[in-house]
């Protein structure tokens, strides 16, 4: 398998395991994360909805309040960028010749 196409499906975004594996379960709102983690309902509700990246210091926040590592949450950030950065790269390049 090349390793450039390894993932074809999907990833899970951040904020789908948020709203399901978080939110949801705990009866929390968007907003009333939004009050705990310091920052405006829009930015919980664009990474809810897929809209925007969680940030180094988002993922701070959000480790803290939910007891979980911040590379958990990058991790899942990570998956998605490359992934969408497969889908819009035609080809990548070839790898360069060993020295030698």
């Amino acid at each position: 398998m090349d390793a450039h196409r390894e993932m074809t499906r999907k990833p899970t975004t951040p904020g789908e395991i948020l709203h399901e594996e978080f939110l949801k379960p705990l009866g929390m709102s968007q907003k009333e994360l939004a009050l705990h983690l310091g920052c405006d309902v829009k930015v919980v509700n664009r990474i809810v909805n897929g809209r925007t990246s969680v940030t180094a210091e988002m993922a701070l926040r959000l480790g803290a309040s939910f007891q979980t590592s911040p590379d958990f949450w990058l991790n899942a950030q990570q998956a998605v960028d490359l992934h969408q950065a497969r889908v819009h790269l035609r080809r990548l390049p070839k790898p360069v010749a060993a020295a030698g």
